[in-house]
């Protein structure tokens, strides 16, 4: 199941978000797959939009049992979950206005 998050970052914390993601995607890619496998996701996907009102980043996982994903990530002695975690807590800056207007998959 996909599971999709839109929330408001700090527009003084955009760019550090932009550059810890891209590490993630880029020289700690191997790490960050090994997190993935460990939390049982298979799919994870994450943008920035720069809006009139400040960034948002949207993030959506693809993952049979969120719980279990998040507790995995949250208790992760992994020095990316650690880091993933203190930069998104410094950045987040409460929920996006969002409204899902589709969701389809087969029965």
């Amino acid at each position: 199941m996909i599971h999709l998050v839109a929330r408001r970052i700090r527009l003084d914390q955009r760019d550090r978000v932009a550059a810890s993601l891209g590490e993630v995607d880029g020289p700690r890619r191997a790490e960050a797959l090994e997190s993935l496998a460990a939390e049982g996701v298979a799919h994870e996907t994450a943008m920035l939009i720069d809006t009139g009102d400040g960034p948002v980043i949207v993030h959506a996982m693809e993952t049979e049992d969120l719980v279990e994903s998040r507790s995995v990530t949250d208790q992760s002695p992994r020095p990316i979950d650690a880091e993933r975690r203190a930069v998104m807590r410094a950045a987040d800056d409460g929920p996006a206005r969002a409204e899902v207007v589709l969701d389809l998959r087969p029965a």
